[in-house]
């Protein structure tokens, strides 16, 4: 049998994981530190925990409302973290933020009866108030795993993000300072895999703090993996690199030791206006430069893209499809998709920029020809 299939039919302690794909990595980081749980996919009697982004948040609460099985409903992950209040009309608990110490402490309370109050980081309902702890400190990635079988996930190399990006829910959820897992325990858990697949905010900021690049600590990570003698896909889905981070040196490491031969690449506006807005930290230039250096390498850029931000402007979306025009002229291709406000950013409450129809249209011309991905098309509006 399937050992994931095993997993989601059994649960000695009473103790459920809603599973699903999208919930996966957050689910593989979780499940070791629950002794027993189980994973299901419907509701089951006793303890159920979901962890859910703004996507998946109706679709939940529906389940949840719906649903005639007696059970304690605890919810956590990058929505209810957001919306605490919100996801307590359907939910029990909420664990605000980063799970690791916050879950089994909670469960260990409901279990044993004790007062849910002295647990840090979360909500929950008392006489019909909703109460909210004081939040804990951000945990230490070495002193937990990534994923136990039959969970398995990309490896996790560093959380939390300096920058502060105006539509990215990272630092509200992991902080701004960059914690990263050391390379020992790394390679514990790269043995586990036939080829090597890792998740960062930033791949290239491996052990640095997020604003300078440390090539000397990405070198020494990579070249520990290599001597495993695996795959390495680094810098590419799940993960992506900021553009001010690709230097010659980062590309030519990148092409030495791993086997993948494209780069993510965070770009988001060809507007210097909109990125300066958003918090990037970078301009243009800074990103055709990424480009450029990417492609010098052997690199082929996948440029990440964002269309219909608050306060575009015609001029500043052409400027975006030109630079899209441009990279995909020199080889590269480009991943768009358009802005969605999410709970706990400065953007939270924002509308889409309506979407020019020769922006829609061209875009789509792109993808015909197999340089474009993405959903556009939801900003498109006539």
């Amino acid at each position: 049998m399937n050992p994931k299939r095993r997993a989601l039919d059994s649960s000695p302690s009473g103790i459920w994981f809603r599973w699903n794909k999208k919930n996966s990595y957050s689910i593989a980081a979780l499940l070791p530190l629950v002794g027993g749980a189980g994973l299901a996919d419907e509701p089951r009697e006793g303890i159920m925990l979901y962890s859910f982004a703004s996507a998946q948040a109706e679709e939940v609460y529906r389940e949840v409302g719906a649903s005639k099985v007696e059970a304690i409903y605890v919810a956590g992950g990058p929505h209810p973290s957001a919306r605490p209040v919100e996801a307590l009309r359907s939910f029990d608990y909420v664990v605000i933020g980063e799970g690791e110490e916050t879950l089994p402490e909670l469960i260990g309370c409901i279990r044993g009866g004790g007062d849910p109050g002295l647990v840090r980081g979360i909500a929950f309902k008392r006489d019909g108030r909703v109460l909210i702890t004081p939040s804990r400190e951000h945990v230490d990635l070495d002193l937990y795993a990534p994923f136990k079988p039959p969970i398995f996930a990309p490896i996790e190399i560093s959380r939390g993000c300096p920058w502060g990006c105006f539509f990215c829910q990272t630092p509200s959820l992991f902080g701004r300072r960059m914690r990263h897992r050391s390379i020992p325990r790394i390679l514990k858990y790269a043995r586990c895999y036939s080829d090597l697949r890792f998740t960062s905010p930033n791949a290239l900021a491996y052990g640095s703090d997020g604003v300078h690049l440390r090539i000397d600590k990405v070198e020494r990570l990579l070249s520990a993996l290599s001597d495993l003698g695996k795959p390495i896909f680094f810098g590419t889905f799940p993960s992506e690199v900021r553009p001010d981070f690709v230097t010659e040196e980062a590309v030519e490491l990148l092409a030495r030791h791993c086997t993948n031969r494209t780069i993510s690449i965070g770009g988001q506006s060809g507007s210097d206006r909109i990125l300066k807005m958003a918090g990037r930290g970078h301009d243009v230039e800074a990103v055709r430069r990424a480009c450029d250096l990417s492609l010098d390498g052997g690199l082929v850029p996948n440029l990440d893209l964002i269309v219909g931000l608050p306060g575009e402007t015609a001029e500043d979306q052409m400027l975006t499809l030109s630079l899209a025009r441009e990279v995909v002229g020199k080889g590269g291709r480009v991943r768009a998709h358009h802005f969605t406000p999410l709970p706990g950013t400065p953007l939270e409450g924002a509308d889409p920029a309506p979407l020019l129809e020769e922006v829609a249209k061209e875009m789509g011309e792109l993808a015909l020809r197999g340089a474009a991905k993405g959903r556009w098309a939801a900003a498109f509006q006539r």
